[in-house]
């Protein structure tokens, strides 16, 4: 049975309302007009319409790109109210330093879920998969080690060879998982069990190859799938 995560006091202590009234405090810091008056001045410096990095760059602008968009939803939509022609289209070479920026941040690849959850602040992933064709190929372009098309298996098996020989036999789907929630660089158990596509039994599909890998390296591998290390 999973315990509930245990709230730290001084959260269990906030007042919901005045939160609330803490937060609103904090936005009326500006105004619409005074944030609009700030793009267009940001505009008007660099001499088109800005992006958000651009504006954050800006050392004369004195409002946060996330204070904008918490103004107006959305910056492409503070930037209509401003007046200024939304940039709809960024340039590969945009996309490819907003990847490796966000991979800076988080100290390994981005994946999807990283991209999703800064929703404009960055380029969406419909963007980067149409540019690019997948992400993995947008990541390798921008200097991430990240395995495409058939070396992606490739890696999978080398990585299941590794695994098994830390657990003493085959790895098993649940044994990948909890690996991969220590090393985020594995790909996920789902991504290994469609990439075999082997039905049925696309996972065993995969301790069969990573056996073979492993015979290769000289490791006998028993019926049961334990290793005779």
């Amino acid at each position: 049975m999973t315990r509930p995560r245990r709230r730290h006091p001084a959260l269990e202590g906030i007042d919901v309302e005045a939160l609330a009234a803490f937060r609103s405090g904090l936005r009326r810091r500006y105004t619409d007009d005074e944030i609009l008056t700030e793009l267009r001045a940001s505009a008007e410096r660099l001499g088109r319409s800005p992006t958000m990095r651009e504006f954050a760059a800006d050392p004369d602008a004195t409002v946060h790109p996330q204070t904008v968009i918490e103004h107006f939803g959305t910056w492409n939509a503070a930037k209509r109210a401003a007046g200024l022609q939304p940039r709809r289209f960024i340039s590969r070479d945009e996309l490819l330093t907003q990847l490796r920026e966000l991979g800076d941040e988080l100290g390994r690849a981005p994946t999807v879920r990283d991209i999703e959850a800064r929703r404009g602040r960055m380029a969406s992933k419909s963007l980067i998969w149409h540019t690019f064709g997948s992400l993995a190929a947008a990541l390798k372009e921008a200097g991430f080690d990240v395995p495409i098309g058939e070396e992606r298996l490739e890696r999978a098996i080398a990585d299941g060879a590794v695994l098994a020989r830390e657990l003493g036999h085959l790895p098993k789907m649940a044994e990948w998982k909890d690996a991969r929630s220590r090393d985020p660089k594995l790909l996920s158990e789902w991504q290994v069990y469609r990439m075999v596509d082997v039905q049925p039994g696309a996972w065993s599909a995969f301790q069969y190859l990573v056996r073979e890998r492993l015979h290769e390296e000289g490791v006998s591998v028993a019926q049961d799938g334990a290793l005779a290390l």
